[in-house]
């Protein structure tokens, strides 16, 4: 990472009393964080994630280690400095967490409330941000009468109110159905190009950090078991847990049923040209689909495919040569080719 690091964690645990027995949520954590990047944080569901984005603000506050933002070690700081340093990092849940009782506008300006900042001007930032997320006609209406959409785009102005230079989303999009989830992650970018906010995104699915995220840390067991760009790690997982996120079980599922499976990964190629067809009718091999996830963005595919390979290894190694060719990433048995 470059010096112009935001967020740096050094050897970072945590670690809770549960009925008399420690458990290590968070174990010995190293990461650093780009000033401007979207960083995704990924891992199955008790993975230690959210316990560590908490710490990045010290919600939780780390057993062991050194949490660094601009530099400064928030573990030595006092709590008005910690305050302080807070309003620079906006948070947003899976659950939304907004305040029933208030309006949409009323919710924007909590913080602002918080900060002492005086009623013209806390409304108007908040009238500047619902226009950003797309919801000005709603600022008065109440959380009840909101999509779980809607609620999440006013929990981002609200955890933009403070204008922090970080966005820290656990699990944001979780929640949503997926055209809600794609429309939240354009929201996400658009900020994040628009006004240079730092975002670190809390997910379990490989999906939401190929659409959004610079680069990724795959967590498994509180550990960071894998760590760089996402197309990298998605063509190519050294880990076991990446592999299982990229994966889903059904396809892991039929990799182990006696079968040789391909797994065939695309990152930009025409979505115009018939792929399976062509592999056909060039290799004489009938080819039979086990599972795919793709989608097409402008004219380009995007995604994966697990086909059976041949028993035959002359059958086998024709299909190889022809994804070569084509300069398509392929890997076979689990081992990058």
């Amino acid at each position: 990472m470059s010096e112009d690091r935001i967020i740096k964690l050094e050897h970072l645990s945590k670690k809770f009393q549960i009925k008399g027995t420690e458990v290590t949520a968070v174990d010995q954590v190293d990461l650093e964080v780009g000033r401007g990047e979207i960083f995704g944080i990924i891992g199955f569901s008790g993975a230690g994630k959210s316990t560590l984005v908490r710490c990045i603000n010290l919600l939780e506050r780390p057993t062991e280690g050194a949490v660094y933002f601009d530099d400064t070690d928030l573990m030595s700081v006092g709590q008005a400095e910690l305050k302080k340093i807070r309003q620079k990092m906006g948070m947003i849940f899976q659950q939304f967490n907004l305040l029933e009782q208030r309006n949409v506008i009323d919710n924007v300006c909590y913080p602002l409330e918080i900060a002492g900042v005086k009623k013209a001007e806390r409304l108007e930032r908040a009238r500047e941000l619902l226009k950003i997320v797309d919801l000005s006609e709603k600022e008065k209406a109440y959380p009840s009468r909101l999509s779980g959409g809607q609620k999440q785009r006013v929990a981002i102005a609200r955890a933009l109110a403070t204008n922090p230079e970080v966005l820290l989303c656990d699990e944001a999009t979780s929640a949503l159905d997926p055209i809600t989830t794609k429309s939240i992650l354009e929201l996400l970018k658009k900020i994040n190009q628009d006004y240079g906010v730092t975002i670190i995104v809390i997910t379990h699915e490989m999906k939401v950090a190929e659409r959004i995220c610079d680069r990724i840390a795959v967590m498994s067991e509180g550990k960071v078991v894998e760590c760089g760009a996402v197309k990298e790690i998605f063509l190519n997982p050294k880990s076991d847990t990446a592999r299982r996120l990229i994966l889903s079980d059904d396809q892991i599922d039929e990799s182990g049923q006696g079968r040789k499976v391909l797994r065939i990964a695309f990152d930009g190629q025409s979505s115009f040209e018939p792929f399976i067809s062509s592999m056909t009718v060039h290799t004489g091999i009938m080819i039979n689909i086990l599972g795919a996830n793709t989608e097409n963005i402008g004219g380009k595919a995007y995604g994966q495919m697990l086909i059976e390979a041949p028993k035959e290894e002359a059958s086998l190694q024709k299909i190889k040569e022809f994804l070569t060719e084509k300069g398509i990433y392929f890997e076979e048995g689990g081992k990058s080719a």
